[in-house]
């Protein structure tokens, strides 16, 4: 039964709403493990109707607030309760109070957001326990010193978020959305919660499988971790256990994996793993995750011509451009199996690729990904603005207002992009990095790309998605709409297409109500889409021979005012028979399968 708060609480209505919005629980909303990769057996989820108030940026203390919101859904959307816009000169206030269980007395205490847009104070219990800048990835404080066991605490978030009035990275948010631009999104939008630990503990784990060598390496970071600490790991392969390393603690170890299975979109093997720490008998630490062994790379056809390859052997991929919106959450999926919605939506459209374009999404996302087995392009958001990068690459060094707040900006790019790896270096689905689409607030393209390989030198790089290329990253990326089109052969890079088609259909009574519907091309009815989509397939096959190693198609769903998607933004209405399309897409990448002649009995 809903306690009177929760019976408060409905979405704001006015626009389409998905069906996953009937289903939410305003008590504990999004209640699904917020970090599949990382498990640990304790936590709490804070989801929930919070007290909110917007107030002008200047004001340092509040002592009312407006009413409820449920988070983690944006201020701005329909399923906040609030749908809000944040003003540029205005900050947005959060209150909760929560309670520490008896049993997690003497640990530290860590307070998980899962992404808070843009930027963030938090005080517990009066207490400033910290900031943090930028919009798309985790962050936590260790707050044990500030809390009350067996009494309630109060936690606050102060927010600021001047969207495109900022330089920061923002993706496709607008104050004023128009065309390709979508609505902005404000404060918490993925799960907020609490995790006990001890004082001796993991802090970080990276993992890069070596198909090559039949390997998996890994590499650690502990807190308070002594010499004699000892770290035991155990692989599973469809929980039968087939590794176990015991030992002392190093940062790195390399396992060696027997018969491995090698993960790909038709065949997506994953392997559990759980990492223990001790102090001679005594358990600090127990981590669960998974795995899986799979490598990028380019290799040369019997053409000469440089393609891409998955698991040593050649794969043309080909993609839908995910936006990550919904009608009603926004930036956030109402449920989790909303989430997965999408995924499989565009698994079952014969795509074995995804462009997540512009957005970092929430880590049961890539989960998600890893399960069914979709290679994952991942764009950086963007930030900045076209023109003030062209003016800063023009005036260089000039110490002027606009250069300093590039200055300003390629810092906050740089420590958002580090983290994004960091946060997503686990995934095996993940096996493109995308620093820059369309020039959109690019620089350095070169630093960039070499900043990345630093990182991450196990993916590809596609340096700059469209428009200025700068002859750097593993491959050549034009757009071209509707296309296809393909940028020319090149010794040592792929030639992909980035981006193309974006056939647009409206479907009357599932569109989002505003003035203007745009797509690149319009068509009235359903037979139009579909022969002009065919059209395109049939065309994109003959570039596939040329060369073109790879393709992303816009788009997988509308959103707001683009109409361009395979499904409605509400998520209701299929344009095109999902059979038909899957058979046209994967004429793109599945070799014909060669029938055996029956042998005539004598």
């Amino acid at each position: 039964m809903l306690g009177n708060k929760e019976k408060s609480w409905h979405p704001v209505k006015g626009q389409i709403m998905t069906k996953w919005a009937e289903e939410i629980d305003p008590k504990i909303p999004l209640p699904e493990y917020p970090r599949p990769q990382y498990v640990r057996e304790n936590w709490l989820n804070l989801n929930g109707l919070w007290d909110y108030a917007i107030r002008k940026k200047n004001v340092k203390e509040i002592s009312k607030f407006d009413g409820e919101i449920l988070v983690p859904f944006p201020l701005e959307s329909a399923l906040s309760g609030v749908k809000k816009k944040l003003k540029r000169n205005q900050r947005l206030w959060y209150r909760r109070y929560f309670y520490v269980p008896e049993k997690w007395e003497g640990k530290d205490l860590l307070l998980h957001f899962g992404a808070v847009d843009w930027e963030t104070e938090v005080w517990v219990n009066g207490n400033l326990i910290g900031f943090h800048t930028g919009g798309y990835n985790p962050f936590s404080f260790e707050i044990s010193n500030f809390l009350n066991v067996g009494q309630p605490n109060e936690l606050q978030l102060v927010v600021y978020d001047p969207t495109n009035w900022g330089m920061h990275e923002r993706g496709k948010q607008t104050l004023t959305p128009n065309t390709a631009f979508y609505t902005a999104v404000s404060g918490i939008w993925q799960t907020v919660w609490l995790e006990p630990v001890n004082k001796t503990r993991f802090d970080s784990l990276r993992m890069i499988p070596d198909i090559d060598k039949k390997t998996l390496n890994i590499s650690f970071s502990g807190i308070n971790i002594l010499d004699n600490d000892t770290i035991s790991i155990s692989v599973k392969s469809k929980n039968k256990e087939i590794v176990f390393h015991d030992g002392k603690y190093q940062e790195t170890i390399e396992l060696k994996i027997p018969r491995q299975k090698l993960w790909c979109p038709d065949s997506p093997h994953l392997y559990d793993i759980t990492f223990s720490l001790k102090r001679g008998n005594v358990e600090f630490d127990k981590v669960r995750s998974y795995f899986g062994m799979r490598k990028i790379s380019l290799i040369k056809d019997n053409k000469g011509i440089l393609r891409l390859a998955l698991n040593n052997e050649h794969l043309f991929q080909f993609g839908s451009l995910d936006q990550g919106y919904w009608p009603d959450g926004l930036y956030t999926a109402p449920t989790d199996e909303a989430l997965l919605h999408d995924i499989q939506f565009t698994k079952d459209l014969g795509f074995n690729m995804i462009r997540k374009h512009l957005k970092v999404e929430p880590a049961r996302w890539y989960y998600h990904c890893d399960k069914l087995g979709l290679l994952t392009w991942q764009d950086m958001p963007s930030g900045g603005s076209i023109i003030a990068g062209i003016v800063g690459m023009i005036l260089g060094k000039i110490n002027i207002k606009i250069g300093r707040l590039l200055k300003s900006n390629r810092t906050c790019f740089y420590n958002e992009l580090e983290k994004m790896i960091e946060n997503l270096m686990n995934h095996p689905s993940i096996v493109v990095w995308i620093p820059f689409n369309e020039a959109w607030g690019q620089f350095q393209t070169k630093e960039v790309t070499d900043f990345i390989r630093s990182l991450d030198n196990s993916r590809l790089i596609n340096s700059a998605s469209g428009w200025v290329d700068k002859n750097v990253g593993d491959m050549k990326d034009i757009h071209a709409y509707p296309g296809p089109d393909m940028p020319r052969i090149e010794e040592n890079r792929a030639a992909v297409l980035g981006e193309f088609g974006g056939l647009g259909f409206k479907v009357q009574n599932h569109i989002w109500k505003t003035k203007i519907y745009w797509s690149y091309r319009k068509y009235k009815t359903k037979q139009e889409l579909i022969a002009n989509y065919t059209d395109l397939i049939k065309k994109t096959k003959s570039l596939v021979k040329q060369g073109l190693s790879a393709a992303v198609y816009t788009q997988t769903t509308d959103v707001e005012g683009e109409i361009n998607g395979f499904i409605t933004y509400d998520r209701k209405e299929i344009k095109m028979s999902i059979k038909k399309i899957a058979t046209l897409n994967k004429s793109l990448y599945k070799k014909p399968s060669v029938k055996k002649k029956k042998q005539m009995k004598k």
